[in-house]
């Protein structure tokens, strides 16, 4: 049997994740993840690729806003509803989209801490970003994800690859969503249509994997690991793959220790199961 085992969001694009022992489901993913993201003075994006130091910015939930605590203990409280009004376009890979600026002051405060001028924005209900339509319906949106609302996991995956490490990476290196027990390693690759609770998946991409999972999210230290052992053996088309992206259907609520329900596999990425 499936089951989910662990849940995550990362409610600032890049910054730490929060696990969750339950998660709702909204039309672009789960509540608050990834709905906040760091820009630079363009505009654009910025995540650990280019700014490792991203890694030791933690982030908790609280009643009615996040918190983000520095390595060095210096924290910030930011409100799930922004108190500025002022919209702006904002540029993640190849997307653009309408964001609104946060706040002078936890623009100040990131600039400071990071030591690079940029500014938190937060993406509105009505700011509707569609996923690739290479690969889902038009109607199906995320936040500020990398492309997709989810990503996917099995434990049976990260083990096999520590088993080849001579130093065992965490879970978080990944950044998934779901993370699940149960099946073999990289049965993730399999999944087509399942369901958990109420909610309807469909594995539609694997995720290609970058320099950002050699970054230690304890410390910020890159490292060649894991891509080197990875593109040993999950190397396609010059590019590492491990996880599956994840689109949806309906509204609700999962938890740790739900079962997933396959309803069907698809075999077109076989040849990369050990």
């Amino acid at each position: 049997m499936l089951q989910v085992s662990e849940l995550f969001i990362y409610p600032i694009k890049s910054l730490g994740g929060i696990a969750l022992n339950k998660a709702v489901v909204t039309e672009r993913g789960f509540e608050h993840d990834r709905r906040w993201m760091l820009v630079d003075k363009n505009n654009r994006f910025l995540s650990q690729r280019e700014v490792a130091e991203m890694a030791l910015l933690k982030v908790d939930l609280k009643d009615s806003c996040l918190q983000v605590t520095y390595a060095t203990g210096e924290n910030i409280l930011i409100p799930f509803e922004p108190l500025a009004h002022e919209t702006c376009q904002v540029v993640i890979w190849d997307d653009t989209c309408t964001a609104i600026y946060v706040s002078n002051l936890v623009d100040e405060w990131f600039t400071k801490i990071l030591g690079i001028p940029c500014r938190l924005v937060y993406m509105p209900d009505n700011s509707k970003r569609q996923v690739d339509e290479g690969y889902a319906p038009i109607g199906q949106i995320t936040s500020f994800s990398d492309a997709y609302p989810f990503m996917i996991i099995g434990q049976a995956t990260l083990d096999d690859l520590n088993n080849r490490l001579a130093e065992a990476l965490p879970m978080d290196r990944f950044r998934p969503n779901i993370v699940f027990t149960g099946g073999k390693a990289f049965e993730e690759d399999l999944l087509d249509n399942f369901t958990i609770g109420n909610i309807r998946f469909n594995g539609v991409k694997l995720c290609a994997r970058c320099i950002l999972t050699t970054i230690n999210q304890d410390n910020a230290v890159k490292a060649k690991e894991p891509l080197k052992t990875l593109a040993g053996y999950r190397r396609k088309d010059n590019k590492i793959y491990f996880g599956q992206n994840l689109i949806h259907v309906g509204n609700g609520i999962i938890k740790v220790g739900d079962a997933i329900g396959v309803i069907n596999y698809h075999y077109n990425n076989e040849k990369f199961l050990v």
